[in-house]
This record gives C-alpha cells, structure tokens and sequence, in this order.
C-alpha cells in the first residue's frame, strides 16, 4: 500500500515537546534567567589575610568550613582557593581525629 509522507517541517518549525508535554523552550528561558542572576566571585578569605598555614587546632575557623552535618564544604560554597581548600581537608582531617570536630552529626 501507499502511504503518504508527512510534510517536512523546516528547522525551526519543528515540534518542541519534552517528556511530559513541556515545552523544551520555556525550559531554556527559565535558565537564561538564572544565568543573568549571577552572584560575584567569592575571594579566598585565606588568601587575603595571607594565611600560609592552617592549623587544625584552630577549629572555630574550621566549624565555619563544615556544615551542619559535619561534611566538608566546596571550593564553590565557601569561596576558598584550591591550594587553601587542600590544607582546609587535612586540617578537617586531623581535627576529627583528635575529636575537635566530628566525624558526623547524626
């Protein structure tokens, strides 16, 4: 039997449909938006107060690094350099095993 093709639609005619029936556009604006809200980049507080060493026995600046739950937090959420975020990670470290932090709140 015949069967009729479907008409071609061009590029930018094409159906745009996402799982559920949502629009893949509206998808994209919503981004775009959160793309323009951008906050300024976090400066390492180490690197300006030229902080060399990290000692694990200071563990008031080191609670300020941990959260609630006693997980070490990212280079992105406290805004430290990756040299000082390497030092932060040991001194965590040896502060938990000498028992100045914990290894998890629970």
């Amino acid at each position: 039997m015949f069967k009729p093709q479907k008409e071609s639609r061009g590029r930018g005619e094409k159906a745009r449909s996402g799982p559920g029936g949502r629009s893949t556009m509206k998808r994209r604006e919503r981004k775009d938006d959160v793309l323009t809200a951008r906050m300024r980049k976090k400066t390492c507080r180490f690197c300006e107060e030229k902080i060399n060493t990290l000692d694990y026995k200071d563990f008031r600046r080191l609670e300020r690094l941990v959260s609630e739950r006693g997980k070490i937090l990212s280079r992105r959420v406290t805004g430290t350099c990756a040299k000082h975020q390497r030092k932060v990670e040991d001194a965590v470290k040896k502060a938990r095993f000498i028992a100045l932090l914990p290894f998890l709140k629970g």
